[in-house]
């Protein structure tokens, strides 16, 4: 079975967090993870270091694949759209290196990794360390983007899968 290299994207105006997995099978193995960060500035500019930033981590771990966290409607108008400018940087880095992109909920990341969808940051953070065999937590941007690939290399199925099968999943463990 080929490995995919999936390059998983959490993006944000001021943090956008990558991460970088290899898929064969159903084995998972960590490449790399990290954070792109806008200290400020206009907003032209921030979009020109994100897709700056990506696509020098495109060049250097070169991924098949890439994973793209979906906007969600914030009570703010104003923050989605802001949003959802970053999204479309993190978005442009991938297409201009001809990668396929696929985008993911934050619900669906979170079923496919904890195994429901309203799971917090910490355990988000605390599956990614599991699931990778981390020696420590990643960041809250970096981990959102290992979930991100995480879920696309499990076919946005992952644990939260399981319960479609007849198993249960509490606090990330089949029962």
């Amino acid at each position: 079975m080929l490995a995919r290299r999936i390059l998983g994207i959490d993006p944000g105006l001021r943090v956008t967090g990558f991460g970088l997995i290899i898929a064969q099978g159903s084995r998972l193995t960590y490449v790399t993870s990290g954070c792109i960060r806008n200290n400020g500035g206009e907003l032209p500019e921030r979009l020109k270091v994100i897709l700056r930033d990506l696509g020098s981590v495109i060049v250097a771990q070169a991924p098949t694949e890439v994973a793209v966290e979906k906007v969600f409607v914030n009570v703010n108008p104003q923050s989605t759209l802001l949003l959802g400018q970053a999204r479309g940087a993190a978005i442009s880095a991938a297409v201009l290196a001809d990668l396929p992109v696929s985008e993911y909920t934050a619900l669906q990341v979170k079923q496919a990794v904890v195994g429901h969808g309203k799971a917090a940051k910490e355990q988000v953070q605390e599956m990614v360390k599991r699931l990778l065999s981390l020696a420590a937590i990643p960041s809250a941007d970096a981990a959102d983007a290992l979930a991100c690939a995480i879920c696309h290399a499990h076919g946005a199925s992952g644990l939260g899968g399981l319960r479609q099968s007849g198993y249960r999943v509490r606090a990330g463990r089949i029962i």
